[in-house]
């Protein structure tokens, strides 16, 4: 395997990094500060300028789409190898893969539609999506079941006549707050009588359809993510034509939900190096500036052993992200499922570890606004849950691994080739 970055790679590099120096870090303060604005004046879900200013800069110096590989909509798309290195600087700041249109969850609603959706169905949403004129909400996870085990998806959409009938009540709908998600894509149960993993289907709902309510925005520790936003949202009585609705078929909603997992759970892991490398760069400047009892901090051997574990922590991490981006992109993400499973479980919690450490070196500032740890420091913990907990993907690895010394050949349907969602 070779993971050196081509030159049309490096040059991205370089160009990604002098937006980010230029546009990005300079405005944090901004993107934060318009966002409170929009609350005091008694609505927090409004699209910041700053974004939207952004954009068409990214776009006209070619750092746009950059994630869709392999499709004749989105020819500047990359495949995951070339992506890695770029995603990883887009996640060193919480808000800049949408300046790119390369956030989540627009890119994995993106990939799925390419992928699965009919050439109406992308006349429709995915060009729009790909223009970076709308937005898009994933709709899987459900209150009232434990959807780490995507099976006991109760959401209901029955078949009457032309139409699907929808009833369900679904949580953790990022991205569903935002007035410009124009689309969910949804599972849900077209079929209770069918095999389990044959009972569920997925849809492309417009978010007006009659009979949705968003009913509220959910905080993580204590952050909205407005105007993005992590939404409960009820579909009553919801009606969409099958024609336009209906992706890839009847019964075929895990199949496409393992499709869409995979890139999701790779994009958020190379945006979660970007934030540990971030991170790490943090702590070393807090160390370097302050003295404690008379010497600089970063004399201290336990900062020396912190530092230390954290590049080595980060440099693992990303090695292994890059072999499951390369195995992607050689023999597909079915595959790739266990070195996509070890990444999920490995750099969330890397990063989580890193950004805590970096938190603990800027003291009382570290867990205030005046630094961006905190809020990292909620993104990243909350990733442990978001695409599968890490227990759900342990329990995989395990079994794929126990696997490979059994003399009894496999003759049921394996019980992991399912998706897993938030968690509880």
């Amino acid at each position: 395997m070779n993971f050196d970055y081509t030159p049309k790679v490096q040059d991205l590099q370089a160009r990604l990094l002098a937006f980010m120096d230029e546009h990005i870090y300079p405005n944090e303060g901004r993107f934060f500060a318009e966002i409170a604005a929009n609350r005091a004046k008694g609505n927090a879900w409004v699209p910041t300028a700053l974004i939207e200013e952004l954009k068409p800069k990214a776009r006209e110096q070619g750092l746009w789409n950059l994630f869709l590989p392999r499709s004749s909509r989105a020819p500047e798309g990359l495949s995951n190898l070339e992506y890695a290195p770029l995603c990883e600087i887009m996640g060193r700041v919480p808000f800049a893969a949408e300046v790119f249109n390369c956030s989540a969850p627009d890119t994995g609603n993106m990939e799925t539609m390419e992928r699965y959706g009919t050439e109406a169905q992308k006349d429709q949403w995915l060009e729009p999506l790909l223009r970076g004129e709308i937005r898009s909400a994933f709709l899987m996870t459900e209150p009232e079941v434990a959807s780490s085990d995507a099976t006991n998806i109760q959401c209901r959409m029955e078949r009457d006549g032309d139409d699907y009938v929808i009833n369900g009540r679904k949580w953790w709908s990022s991205g569903a707050g935002d007035p410009r998600c124009a689309v969910y894509v949804l599972m849900g149960k077209t079929d209770p009588s069918a095999g389990k993993h044959q009972q569920q289907s997925m849809l492309l709902v417009p978010s007006n359809a009659p009979g949705i309510e968003v009913v509220r925005p959910l905080s993580v520790f204590g952050y909205d993510d407005a105007p993005h936003g992590h939404m409960e949202v009820v579909l009553k009585n919801v009606r969409v034509p099958v024609a336009n609705s209906l992706l890839l078929g009847e019964g075929r909603g895990f199949e496409i939900a393992q499709g869409r997992l995979g890139p999701g759970r790779i994009h958020h892991c190379m945006r979660s190096i970007g934030a540990a490398e971030r991170a790490l760069e943090l702590m070393c400047k807090r160390l370097n500036t302050r003295v404690a009892f008379g010497k600089p901090i970063s004399s201290q051997t336990i900062w020396h052993e912190r530092i230390a574990e954290a590049r080595c922590m980060i440099d693992q991490a990303r090695l292994l992200t890059l072999k499951a981006a390369y195995m992607m992109d050689t023999v597909g993400n079915k595959v790739a499922r266990t070195e996509i499973a070890m990444i999920k479980v490995v750099a969330p919690n890397v990063a989580t570890k890193i950004i805590d450490w970096a938190i603990q070196a800027h003291g009382g500032g570290g867990v205030s606004d005046d630094f961006p740890l905190a809020y990292a420091y909620a993104t990243q913990r909350t990733l442990r849950l978001a695409d599968g907990p890490d227990e759900v993907h342990r329990n995989a690895i395990a079994k794929w691994e126990l696997g490979k010394h059994m003399s009894i050949p496999k003759t049921h349907t394996d019980p992991l080739d399912v998706p897993v969602t938030r968690g509880c």
